[in-house]
């Protein structure tokens, strides 16, 4: 599937509609529902007696799925909230738990190409960062208020980003003639700082981009609450999905997964992850770095006696 009308192209999309396995009468849970494109695929699956719950913090794209997925014939429920609030939805949507979990942890095409958001270095816009309009602090108010070294810690630790110190430097050092806050103004304040202008696709100032985003939006943290609800709201033979963007959404992942497999709560259904396949990256370069993970609740021995379950090879520790 792709972009379209749309506005944003599903990651992995047959991959996540063949894992979760969408039947007829199913409750699922699109945690991230964005504009709608994992669910407009699965919400005819559920049928008239299924339903479809879906949750985004972003209102606009909130409305948008509401609207897309009107037509589907499946019931739906909407709610403006972040996964992390995963247990108060259910709670208020009367249900005790769910067949499927779906997670995108990703940023919408449509985020980044509207320069209101601010999450783009190549359109400018406010420094602002916040998918989830309740939140209060902006991007703006990181660049200009943290110590330098808080600063480069978080550069590096949400994003690796090797030069955070030089980065972290530089915009104390900018800050110090004037606020700082437009993604214009940072973006060359990193270009340059940053060293040579890297080649290929991955623009310098991409890591600090990323890291400012999840700090602003608390996305470890939420992702951190999200795990720890979401094992116990699957009813059992329920599967639960995540596609991550980077190594530390995906190290969290994996390493909940393996926890509850080790507990004997769930199979690991992707040994090593489902990454996107030539075609797809031909088609969105944007989805280089996905990662999908899934797995099925339930007994062990009753889950992996199930047609079309492979063990796979096991993925190395780290």
């Amino acid at each position: 599937m792709d972009a379209g009308d749309h506005g944003h192209a599903p990651v992995l999309f047959e991959e996540v509609l063949g894992l979760l396995d969408p039947q007829p009468g199913e409750i699922f849970l699109d945690c991230t529902i964005g504009r709608g494109g994992h669910a407009a695929g699965i919400a005819p699956r559920l049928g008239p007696r299924g339903l479809l719950v879906g949750l985004d913090v972003d209102p606009k794209n909130l409305a948008y799925a509401r609207d897309r997925l009107a037509v589907t014939g499946t019931p739906c429920r909407f709610f403006q909230a972040n996964f992390a609030e995963l247990p108060e939805v259910l709670t208020a949507a009367g249900l005790g738990g769910v067949d499927m979990i779906l997670a995108d942890l990703g940023v919408s095409t449509n985020q980044l190409l509207t320069p209101d958001y601010g999450l783009s270095f190549t359109l400018d816009g406010p420094l602002d960062m916040r998918l989830d309009p309740r939140l209060r602090r902006t991007a703006a108010d990181l660049v200009n208020t943290l110590a330098e070294q808080d600063l480069a810690d978080l550069l590096f630790r949400h994003a690796q980003e090797r030069h955070s110190r030089r980065i972290a430097r530089a915009i104390v050092t900018a800050r110090r003639r004037q606020r700082i806050t437009t993604t214009f103004e940072l973006a060359q304040l990193v270009r340059r700082a940053g060293g040579p202008v890297r080649h290929g696709p991955i623009d310098p100032a991409t890591r600090t981009f990323q890291a400012l985003r999840m700090a602003v939006n608390g996305e470890l943290d939420n992702l951190r609450a999200l795990l720890a609800a979401m094992v116990d709201r699957i009813k059992p033979g329920g599967r639960a999905a995540v596609v991550s963007f980077h190594s530390g959404e995906d190290r969290l992942v994996k390493q909940a997964l393996r926890q509850w497999q080790s507990q004997g709560r769930c199979v690991v259904r992707t040994p090593r992850p489902v990454t996107p396949s030539e075609a797809e990256l031909q088609r969105n370069p944007r989805c280089r770095s996905a990662k999908l993970r899934v797995a099925r609740f339930g007994r062990p021995t009753e889950v992996t006696k199930e047609a079309g379950w492979e063990a796979g090879e096991r993925e190395p520790e780290n």
